[in-house]
């Protein structure tokens, strides 16, 4: 039910291709898919300052990602008067990763690092924005009011397998709820990043009957000395620890 970012009334496209994930999954393309987002459409040269590249980089990354329907050229800025300056965009929509019961092992490696980078991502920005929320000066002032606009909340509900998908699909509809082209938009109105993480609970560990006591063992008469024998060393393994 992993669900990328961008939502639209469209049907929901799974990506199962290996390649596109791994198109997606590349560090840097994600870094530009999130500038994309959040300020809106970008030049390469654009990108390639934001993120501390080189516009021979980001042309690549973003070739690569209009490449698999991730982005697409659009027109310039308004103001900017260098229309020859190639404009790109992030494409909305609604995809969907695979079920994990689905993957195979190489898909589940790609998976594990594009989940790892968009949670990082993610927790680095809400970080750096609830700093700015609390600064006094130009960082603090830029948020204004919406220094208050964190809303947060962690919870619990007993689902069913069934449920949880209706949970997810409602979660998508309200989103697509409010979503709406630009020239609808309020000009007071900003990006809002939304997330939703939801996971079964771990079964809780079954308690251990505790081992019955052992009968102390009858007195002996002390061995007679003998020669020492070696230390044997602690059972240990070289290979390394496997990850799922």
């Amino acid at each position: 039910m992993a669900k990328e970012t961008g939502t639209t009334d469209g049907a929901p496209e799974e990506l199962s291709d290996l390649r596109v994930l791994k198109a997606l999954a590349q560090p840097r393309r994600q870094q530009m898919l999130q500038h994309l987002t959040v300020h809106g459409p970008a030049t390469s040269a654009t990108l390639a300052r934001a993120l501390g590249l080189n516009t021979g980089a980001t042309s690549y990354h973003l070739r690569e990602l209009a490449r698999y329907g991730f982005v697409e050229e659009t027109d310039g800025a308004e103001g900017t008067g260098h229309g020859r300056e190639r404009w790109w965009r992030a494409i909305p929509g609604d995809r969907r990763f695979p079920p994990r019961s689905k993957q195979n092992a190489e898909t589940r490696l790609v998976m594990d690092e594009l989940n790892h980078l968009a949670y990082a991502a993610d927790l680095e920005l809400f970080e750096r924005l609830q700093r700015e929320a609390g600064e006094v000066g130009e960082a603090g002032a830029e948020l204004g009011e919406w220094a208050d606009a964190f809303p947060y909340s962690r919870g619990t509900i007993r689902l069913t397998l069934p449920e949880l998908r209706a949970f997810f699909e409602e979660y998508i509809a309200l989103l697509n709820r409010y979503k709406r082209p630009d020239a609808e938009t309020p000009p007071d109105a900003r990006t809002v990043l939304t997330r939703l993480l939801a996971f079964p609970a771990p079964a809780p560990a079954s308690a251990e009957a505790p081992a019955p006591a052992e009968a102390p063992a009858p007195a002996q008469a002390p061995a007679p000395p003998s020669a020492p024998s070696p230390s044997v060393p602690p059972s240990h393994s070289s290979e390394p620890e496997a990850t799922s």
